[in-house]
């Protein structure tokens, strides 16, 4: 009876080594692109980090969307690194001129782990995204 009961306790322990490895989120590592074709001083929001929860995001969206304000143009892009768990909810950077005089031409891309899965463009601004806004 002993050994019976040793070998359900490694075989329950086992299964739960392999249930708690399959439930570990795995990293995604995020690039963010945005790029112009005159230069402008742009506001950019981006997404670094997963929110906790959907609720935790709408309470206070900003929290986990930093805004920075920089200057883009030909030759000179914003590039940003991040890690996300879920980058099909997560990811999203966009950018604008504000009420900036002019139409920089605004190019934005969006890869993960290395593959481009989204671009925009337009005249004053751009989003990219995986879900939509």
């Amino acid at each position: 009876m002993g050994r019976t009961w040793l070998a359900a306790l490694l075989a329950a322990w086992c299964l739960l080594g392999v249930s708690a490895h399959a439930d570990t989120p795995v990293p995604h590592e995020i690039v963010y692109t945005v790029t112009t074709e005159s230069p402008v001083a742009a506001d950019i929001y981006y997404r670094e980090t997963d929110p906790p929860t959907w609720a935790d995001y709408s309470h206070n969206p900003y929290e986990f969307s930093p805004k920075v304000r920089v200057d883009v143009g030909p030759g000179n892009p914003w590039v940003f690194h991040a890690t996300l768990v879920d980058p099909q909810r997560w990811a999203m950077v966009t950018a604008t001129s504000g009420r900036s005089p002019g139409e920089p031409r605004f190019r934005c891309e969006l890869k993960v782990d290395g593959a481009v899965v989204a671009t925009a463009d337009g005249p004053k601004g751009a989003l990219c995204a995986l879900r939509h806004w």
